[in-house]
Order: C-alpha cells, then sequence, then structure tokens
C-alpha cells in the first residue's frame, strides 16, 4: 500500500460520472493497492494517517494531527502510484493490485 498526503485548507474532486466531492481543511490522500494487501495493513495505514502530526501547532511547528484539528479526508483511489518506468517509455502497473480486490481494499480502507 502506498499513500501520498497533503494538507490542504480546502480540495474538491469531480470523478468522471459521480458526485463532486469536497473538503474543508485536512488531508487529501492519493491511495494505490499492491497485490499482498491485510486488514491488518490497512488499519495500520489509517490509524497511522490519523495520528501524524502535519499541521502546525500555534508556535508553527508541525505537532497536530488531523484529528487535532478536527480535519477532513478526501481519500483518492491511484493506481498509478504503483507505476513502473525503469525500461522503455510505458509505465508498467504490474505491482499495482487487481481492479477488483483494489475495490474492496479502497473501501475497507
Amino acid at each position: 500500500m502506498k499513500v501520498v498526503l497533503q494538507r490542504v485548507k480546502k480540495a474538491t474532486v469531480s470523478p468522471e460520472d459521480e458526485t463532486q466531492r469536497s473538503i474543508n481543511q485536512g488531508l487529501l490522500l492519493y491511495v494505490g493497492f499492491g497485490h499482498h494487501e491485510t486488514l491488518e495493513t490497512l488499519q495500520w495505514m489509517s490509524q497511522k494517517i490519523c495520528k501524524l502530526r502535519v499541521f502546525p501547532d500555534q508556535e508553527g511547528k508541525m505537532n497536530l494531527s488531523v484529528e487535532d484539528v478536527r480535519g477532513e479526508l478526501l481519500i483518492i483511489s491511484q493506481f498509478t502510484l504503483y507505476g513502473e518506468t525503469k525500461k522503455g517509455t510505458r509505465p508498467s502497473f504490474k505491482q499495482a493490485g487487481p481492479p477488483d480486490k483494489s475495490k474492496i481494499w479502497y473501501q475497507q480502507f
């Protein structure tokens, strides 16, 4: 499992043929799943992200979690995090989890 997170003051995503989703202050997460994810991995990563101290406190030090600031999460499934570009000019996604399992893992996450 790979996650790229970004602190945001506001974020919006407009998936094709779906309702637009928005958050205010919080974390924008791009999440990719590999072949061998487990419920334990998903739970561990979920807890880790919620506890990461990536928001500034009153002194400007990154000392607060998304829970501490009562922030929101916008989670986007992103299989391209598993793209390999070592050979050729076309990325390989062999390490990315299969779409059917990744959808289940995304929902569990």
